[in-house]
């Protein structure tokens, strides 16, 4: 397998985990043409929204990024356009799993643990302005005190369940 695809498949886990922790549910669009990697779903719920759900774009990067705040992560334009804006059904995320340069350090496990190598960070493109500058990219900023973590998913998904839009 190809790094490119490594990361791909290494961040689908690493997220994965943390949704199941916080007793979520994935799901997997069978293409991937609107920028949506994994939806997640909370079941009922006792908010104004039943069953709140939230999709996300998901990237993985051995650069160096986390060594900034805010780090600065670099989108494809049609990911961004995608990911931003008010008018989405389902609010979307962009979640940025960050890994060390060599994949043999992605995991250290023994028979107590398993700590998958460095972190994620989440942002909501939400309130971001159309682009029109004619760039094939976009560097977004991402604050480092936004890890997503097991506390911050359920933060957000409350938050949707109350129907607000992270």
């Amino acid at each position: 397998m190809d790094l490119s695809r490594q990361k791909e498949q290494f961040s689908i886990a690493w997220v994965r985990a943390v949704v199941s922790v916080a007793g979520y549910a994935v799901y997997q669009p069978e293409v991937d043409d609107d920028s949506v990697d994994l939806g997640i779903a909370v079941r009922g719920g006792r908010g104004t929204v039943r069953s709140p759900r939230l999709e996300v774009q998901l990237k993985c990067t051995a650069e160096p990024i986390w060594q900034s705040d805010p780090m600065r992560f670099t989108l494809k334009k049609k990911n961004y356009d995608d990911l931003r804006g008010d008018d989405l059904l389902v609010p979307r995320m962009l979640i940025v799993v960050c890994v060390p340069e060599d994949v043999d350090r992605w995991i250290d496990q023994n028979e107590e643990r398993m700590i998958l190598q460095r972190c994620g960070y989440f942002l909501s493109l939400r309130t971001f302005p159309a682009r029109s500058d004619g760039k094939a990219s976009v560097t977004v900023p991402i604050p480092r005190r936004q890890q997503f973590t097991v506390a911050a998913l359920r933060d957000i998904m409350c938050e949707i369940g109350q129907g607000r839009r992270p």
